[in-house]
C-alpha cells in the first residue's frame, strides 16, 4: 500500500518554509531602518551594540540598524546633527557645546548615559616628576584636536586651580599620542582611560609606572559618552528610539555580566583585533565608566538632571559659551525614552 505521509510532510515543510520566507521578508520590508555612528574603531565597548544586533534584538524590536565606525565621540555628535546618522554614540560635553553654539539649527538630544564618569584622563609617566595637576603647568600635553580629555580640559584646569592656558598643546595623530609619550618627546598626554592606559601597556609601559588622572578623581566631575538622537527622529518614531534603547540594553546586560564572551561579537566584524586586548579594555570601560554606585541605584542610562546642570554650567563658564544659548539640563537629556528601571538595574 502506498504511504502519503513522507510526501505531506515533505509538502508541510516545503509550505511552512515558504510561510517563514515570507514572512522573513514581510519583517525586513517593515523594519524601520536607523543609521548610527559609532564613537570610534571596532574595540571592546562597541560589544553591546554588536551583541545586540548579532542575537537578534535589534530586530525582535522592529528595527534594522546600520552600525558606522567612527573618529572621535565629539564628531558622533556633529554628525548626527547634521543628519547624516539618525543616532549616535557621543560625548554629552560635546553636545553640550554644541547646541550652545547652533541654538537655531535641528538638534538632538542624548537619550541614554553609557558613561556615567567621563574617562577622560591625564597621563605621565613617572619618571617625569609629574604628580599632580599642579605639576603640569608650563608642560606640553599631546592629543588629537578632538579627543575628549583635550577639549574637557579648560574644566580640569579650572575645578584644579589651572588657567587654562596653563599648558602647551602639541596636535597629534591618535595613533601617534602614546608613542609620543613614551619616547619623552611630551610631558603628559590626555585621553580616554580605556584607550590610552591599555595602549600604552601595548607598548611596554607598566601601570605601575604610570601617573593616571582621571577628571572625575580631581573634581571633574562630568558625565562620558551617550546615546543621542535627532529631535526629527524622536518626534517622528518614538516607539524606535525606545525598542533601540531596550535592545541595547540587553546588549549592555550581557556584556557586563560576560566581557570575555560580549568581545566575540567584536570579533565576527573585525578578525584582525586582539582579543585579549579588547576584553582588558571592556572590562576596563565598565569597571571605570558604567559601573558606579548611581548607575546602581538609579539604573544604567540615568542621569541626575541636577547634576547634569552643574556640568552645563562648568562648560559653559570654562568654554566660553553664549549664556543666552546654553542649554538647560532638559534640553540636553531625554529621558523618557529609556526602558522601565527594573530593566535598567544590570550592575546588582
Amino acid at each position: 500500500m502506498f504511504s502519503t505521509r513522507p510526501m505531506f510532510r515533505l509538502l508541510t515543510m516545503t509550505i511552512g518554509s515558504i510561510v517563514l520566507v515570507a514572512s522573513s521578508a514581510v519583517s525586513a520590508k517593515d523594519s524601520v531602518k536607523l543609521s548610527f555612528q559609532l564613537d570610534w574603531r571596532l574595540e571592546g565597548p562597541t560589544a553591546p551594540f554588536f551583541l545586540a544586533q548579532s542575537k537578534g534584538y535589534f530586530q525582535e524590536e522592529g528595527l534594522d540598524v546600520t552600525f558606522d565606525v567612527g573618529s572621535g565621540s565629539a564628531n558622533a555628535i556633529n554628525r548626527v546633527a547634521a543628519g547624516t546618522y539618525d543616532m549616535g554614540f557621543g560625548d554629552v560635553n560635546a553636545l553640550v557645546e554644541f547646541l550652545a553654539n547652533n541654538p537655531s539649527v535641528p538638534g538632538l538630544r542624548a537619550v541614554f548615559m553609557t558613561y556615567d564618569r567621563t574617562p577622560a584622563s591625564v597621563f605621565a609617566l613617572k619618571s617625569s616628576g609629574i604628580r599632580s595637576p599642579g605639576d603640569l603647568a608650563g608642560k606640553t600635553l599631546a592629543a588629537p584636536s578632538f579627543d575628549g580629555g583635550r577639549r574637557a580640559w579648560p574644566v580640569f584646569a579650572e575645578v584644579n586651580g589651572l588657567p587654562a592656558d596653563a599648558v602647551k598643546w602639541q596636535t597629534v595623530d591618535p595613533a601617534l599620542r602614546e608613542t609620543l609619550l613614551v619616547r619623552g618627546d611630551v610631558d603628559a598626554i590626555t585621553g580616554f582611560l580605556f584607550s590610552s592606559q591599555i595602549n600604552l601597556e601595548s607598548r611596554g609601559v607598566k601601570t605601575e609606572d604610570l601617573v593616571i588622572m582621571q577628571y572625575p578623581n580631581h573634581g571633574a566631575e562630568l558625565y562620558g559618552n551617550a546615546i543621542v538622537a535627532s529631535d526629527r527622529l524622536l518626534e517622528n518614531n518614538p516607539d524606535a528610539v525606545a525598542g533601540f534603547l531596550r535592545a541595547y540594553t540587553r546588549g549592555l546586560k550581557e556584556s557586563i555580566a560576560d566581557p570575555e564572551a560580549a568581545v566575540e561579537y567584536v570579533r565576527q566584524r573585525d578578525p584582525l583585533i586582539d582579543v585579549a586586548t579588547e576584553q582588558r579594555r571592556l572590562r576596563l570601560t565598565i569597571s571605570s565608566s558604567i559601573d558606579t554606585p548611581a548607575a546602581r541605584e538609579n539604573g544604567v542610562g540615568a542621569v541626575d538632571m541636577g547634576r547634569l546642570q552643574k556640568t552645563i554650567d562648568q562648560i559653559g563658564k570654562a568654554y566660553d559659551l553664549p549664556v543666552a544659548s546654553l542649554p538647560k539640563a532638559e534640553a540636553v537629556f531625554e529621558p523618557r525614552f529609556l526602558p522601565e528601571r527594573n530593566a535598567r538595574l544590570i550592575l546588582q
